[in-house]
């Protein structure tokens, strides 16, 4: 009987490690810091690099308290680093009138961080959020690929991880 539940546990241990290790690995998070705090974000969207299969995600934005005129510091893991990604960020001037969104663009490869600055001391960040572009480009109705300002086709983002700021 001893070795019948021993061969049991045994077989549903490996059961359960296979199972396990047919899973899809985690969905990377991306890393915010902030006026000492620091906070780790699970995509809104995560999509394989075709746009073909977007598998669900569980994040929402996060958030953080961040003062006027204070940098946020964006930290990408490797898988996001050596693709093309992009930070986009919403802020208000000094006055509270919006801005125009600021975009930065990566390719290189090379870069896992980025500081979003304001513009300038009295500026208040708003909202900082990260794009892993696909290797699909957007279309119009016919299938054509639209293009940016310097004719290249446009992709699109695969994973999005968003920092909403509470201004404090």
């Amino acid at each position: 009987m001893r070795r019948s539940v021993v061969a049991r546990v045994a077989l549903l241990a490996g059961a359960v490690a296979a199972v396990a290790g047919c899973s899809a690995p985690p969905q990377p998070e991306v890393t915010f810091f902030a006026d000492g705090d620091t906070e780790r974000a699970a995509p809104l969207r995560y999509c394989d690099a075709l746009l073909t299969s977007c598998e669900p995600t569980r994040g929402e934005p996060a958030t953080l308290d961040v003062r006027p005129g204070m940098p946020v510091q964006v930290s990408v893991p490797s898988e996001v680093a050596r693709t093309p990604w992009v930070v986009n960020i919403q802020y208000l001037d000094d006055q509270g009138r919006p801005q125009p969104v600021r975009q930065e663009v990566f390719t290189s490869g090379e870069r896992h961080a980025y500081t979003a600055l304001p513009e300038a001391p009295g500026d208040q960040l708003l909202v900082v959020e990260v794009q892993q572009l696909g290797a699909a480009y957007a279309a119009d109705a016919q299938g054509d690929p639209i293009l940016d300002e310097a004719g290249e086709p446009q992709l699109v983002a695969r994973a999005v991880w968003s920092l909403r700021i509470q201004p404090s």
